[in-house]
């Protein structure tokens, strides 16, 4: 694959697990198509696709510090699997309530809350294994190439899941469900060295440590922070099934080919990162590139035609994948391992924010300014944000390396 280096083949366990994430993420990427497409087929509204992203994030937020605590004490690669079983058996009941002629926007909802709580599990679990698995010299290329497997699914995914879903919504989930479940086995043979930690007293001060340890860290809390309210403000991807259908005048075909765009830009981005990562004015380039997301987000509001849309998307998708990588590797790099599960899952909550409840806060403007005003709005935020992010986050910006050397950049 061009996405892993050949440092990266000789990680066997690494290769093991990266297989593992493209399995998953294919089968939520095809079911994100088939929710979206749906909750908008049986309401019309913009607000219940927005429902669909707070559903999901919610489990997230109240349960961010019990599932930080479980990824640090207990066997990360056992929780990865069992999430994934939990959101085979959720994709399952959405299969038979297509079948039954029972599915409802109610049931999306519910099935909405028991796949953000899987989630709520999977992901501290999922970032805090990875440098577990290869040596701290190639954890850089190591997220590069996660993210790789993330955006090749998400090319695919959604594509194939539109038109799948031609066949039927059953056909879908079953699909959906049959992804998730060959990532199951292929994570519960993965060969991870877990160590049981030392069981420390579970107390309150034990359970904000992840959040305390962020809060305390300027470096991490800025970066996080920066890209969560620049994705919150400008994420539109909530709104797709809305400007596919009633802006563009397609069908779910052309709603998985908007899909795909971001995913291929990010993809790409990601490859290029793999084989040469950054070394330097990481801060600046953070920093720059999700401007250049605000921009693309305004290119894509304004947008009437299918072409011009996606390849906005396709600018959006390469710019946000610079900012994934820095923040992921420097969350990482940053924080002891006995930690890791902890700040991952608060960190979590940042990345939830930006994703479910930023699908919730552009389906909530939608119905209040409109599709376009919302989009084109959000994307000004996203470029305000960066500019504030410069003043309240100085050591970020001149943040010169992603290494552990704790030594900012000089001024130009």
């Amino acid at each position: 694959m061009p996405s892993l280096s050949d440092s990266l083949l000789s990680q066997p366990n690494f290769v093991h697990f990266w297989t593992g994430q493209i399995a998953s993420s294919f089968a939520f990427q095809m079911l994100a198509v088939g929710i979206g497409w749906q909750v908008y087929d049986l309401t019309g509204s913009a607000m219940a696709l927005g429902l669909v992203g707070l559903f999901q994030f919610l489990p997230q937020l109240m349960l961010t510090l019990v599932v930080g605590h479980i990824a640090d004490r207990y066997n990360r690669r056992l929780i990865c699997v069992c999430t994934r079983l939990a959101m085979a058996a959720t994709v399952g009941i959405l299969a038979y309530g297509n079948i039954s002629d029972t599915v409802s926007a109610n049931m999306i909802y519910t099935c909405a809350v028991m796949l953000g709580t899987a989630r709520a599990f999977e992901m501290p679990a999922g970032q805090a294994i990875l440098p577990n698995l290869v040596p701290p010299e190639l954890l850089s290329k190591a997220v590069s190439a996660i993210a790789s497997a993330r955006e090749i699914s998400v090319i695919a995914g959604p594509a194939l899941g539109g038109f799948i879903y031609l066949l039927g919504a059953p056909a879908l989930y079953f699909t959906s469900m049959a992804c998730f479940l060959v990532s199951c086995c292929i994570l519960f043979f993965l060969h991870y060295n877990y160590v049981s930690k030392e069981k420390q007293p579970v107390n309150l001060h034990h359970l904000f440590g992840g959040l305390r340890y962020i809060k305390n860290n300027k470096l991490i809390l800025g970066s996080v922070s920066l890209d969560m309210f620049a994705v919150l403000l400008g994420g539109a991807t909530a709104l797709l099934p809305i400007v596919a259908k009633d802006i563009l005048q397609t069908g779910p075909w052309g709603l998985g080919l908007l899909r795909c765009a971001p995913a291929v830009g990010a993809l790409l981005m990601s490859v290029y990162l793999a084989r040469y990562p950054l070394t330097h004015s990481v801060g600046k380039i953070m920093y720059a590139a999700i401007a250049l997301f605000g921009l693309a987000t305004i290119v894509f509001g304004l947008s009437e035609h299918l072409l011009l849309s996606m390849s906005a998307l396709f600018v959006l998708g390469a710019s946000d994948m610079i900012s994934v990588v820095i923040r992921s590797t420097l969350v990482q790099l940053e924080t002891p391992d006995d930690m890791r599960g902890r700040v991952s899952a608060a960190n979590s909550i940042f990345i939830g924010s930006s994703n479910q409840l930023g699908e919730f806060e552009s389906g909530a403007t939608a119905a209040l300014f409109g599709t376009v005003p919302a989009i084109v709005l959000g994307g000004f935020g996203t470029i305000a944000v960066v500019g504030i992010w410069v003043h309240l986050f100085p050591s970020l910006f001149h943040r010169n390396s992603l290494e552990n050397d704790n030594e900012p950049a000089k001024p130009a």
